[in-house]
């Protein structure tokens, strides 16, 4: 009955969305064209336009059983040069000239210390499993693809602009494992409770704290930004992190303890990531780092941080995240690619060596820990998984110099294929090795 409902209703649905897309696009400029003073309603219309497009991909990729964000990153390289810019170069310049592009700037910067201040909430130690494995999966899955990354840097200048802080940089990217994104899929799988989902969760979580770690010493270790002295940012790096743990950690502890108002508390939080962010923003590093750091400190386990987390998830996920994953898009060129075949040699490079790297460090070590045959193969697939974390990382490669527009591409490309390439390969590699012997039904139902 609901099968033959929505049967009915989304033909309706994907024809008033393109009929209302393309009046918008057609229309608009002779509407706008006679206020063209009026920036509020241009940038309020793009708004629109990106989440419209964003939530539509979601939702089509979610019925092939793709994580929802995926489209909505899909939905964003759809509204740039790679797709609206090549098939109708007018309308992309006319929905997003450079006043809205500055105020959608600000506002995915916003998403993104949401984003970031909650994944610091969600980042759990203490289901960690066998610690044994976990360290060894981190240390696979992160050593040897940001070995590799660092070589191909080396090999390949043309993707960035050189120097240590580029080969670092690139090695980093290569490394990175999604954990909101991961979990979504293992839930996907109903693995999300096994001892293999709890392990590859711990391992993309500690994963994100060594990464997010490593990204603010070479952000410091540079000095690109902020004070411009890379002992002075280091300093007060350190410092900051230190106030986090002796002081507003304990801090936030008593609140949560003893403020009762959750719209107070909520609002207090909020203040904090922002507050922070910006702290990290004037040291020298990305706001994205502070809002982390500070999320890191908020306590868990408590009724009060849940429904909030919550709430903001919501809000984050839905409204400002897509803002993001557009400018993401405008700032990605497939064109790039087709310019020289050395393009596309570099790109399909890249992508092998992230893959497979991250396969077999992951993998390899997990089996050396202990892990059996098969657990090992498919927490190897799991940990290809990179999703958003990797398009952040990305764009703070681009707004540093660290990748110029080909090799932020080409990353943005392989943060796309890898994702989407998770959910698949695991239920090939869970088909191949059967579903009925023994050792699958205790890796599937046992507990942590």
């Amino acid at each position: 009955m609901t099968t033959q409902a929505g049967r009915q209703t989304w033909p309706g649905v994907v024809g008033g969305l393109v009929v209302l897309v393309g009046a918008g696009l057609l229309w608009g400029p002779a509407l706008f064209d006679g206020h063209p003073g009026d920036p509020v309603a241009r940038f309020l219309f793009s708004v629109a336009v990106i989440l419209l497009v964003c939530h539509v991909f979601g939702a089509v990729l979610k019925r092939f059983g793709q994580p929802p964000v995926l489209g909505e990153v899909i939905g964003g390289l759809v509204l740039g040069p790679s797709v609206l810019g090549l098939l109708w170069p007018a309308s992309q310049g006319w929905l997003f000239p450079e006043p809205v592009l500055t105020a959608l700037n600000y506002a995915a910067q916003l998403g993104l210390i949401v984003f970031m201040f909650l994944l610091g909430c969600e980042l759990r130690t203490d289901r960690l499993g066998s610690r044994r494995v976990v360290g060894a999966t981190v240390l696979g899955g992160m050593g040897l693809p940001f070995v590799s990354g660092a070589g191909v840097a080396l090999a390949a200048p043309a993707l960035g602009g050189g120097g240590t802080g580029f080969v670092l940089f690139f090695g980093l990217a290569l490394s990175i494992t999604a954990l909101p994104v991961l979990a979504r899929i293992l839930v996907d799988l109903g693995i999300a409770d096994t001892r293999l989902g709890v392990t590859a969760l711990s391992s993309a979580a500690v994963g994100d704290g060594v990464a997010w770690f490593a990204l603010t010493v070479i952000l410091a270790g540079t000095g690109l930004s902020g004070t411009g002295s890379v002992a002075t940012t280091a300093g007060l790096a350190a410092a900051l992190v230190v106030v986090t743990v002796l002081c507003v950690r304990p801090a936030l502890r008593a609140l949560v303890d003893r403020v009762a108002s959750a719209q107070l508390l909520l609002g207090t939080l909020v203040v904090g990531a922002i507050g922070y962010a910006g702290v990290t923003q004037l040291i020298g590093l990305h706001p994205v780092i502070g809002a982390f750091l500070f999320g890191v400190a908020v306590p868990r386990h408590t009724p009060a941080v849940t429904r909030i987390g919550e709430q903001l998830q919501g809000f984050a996920i839905a409204i400002l995240l897509p803002l993001f994953f557009a400018g993401v898009g405008l700032s990605t060129s497939v064109g790039l690619l087709g310019e020289s075949g050395g393009n596309w040699l570099l790109f399909v490079l890249v992508l092998a060596v992230a893959t497979v790297t991250k396969f077999a460090g992951a993998g390899g070590a997990a089996r050396l820990a202990g892990l059996p045959v098969r657990d090992s193969l498919r927490l190897g697939t799991l940990m290809n998984c990179r999703g958003v974390t990797e398009l952040v990382v990305a764009t703070i490669g681009l707004q540093y110099g660290f990748v110029n527009e080909l090799g932020f591409t080409i990353l943005v490309l392989v943060a796309v294929i890898t994702t989407a390439a998770t959910g698949p390969l695991m239920r090939a590699v869970t088909a191949r090795g059967g579903d009925g012997s023994p050792e699958d039904q205790a890796v599937t139902s046992e507990r942590p």
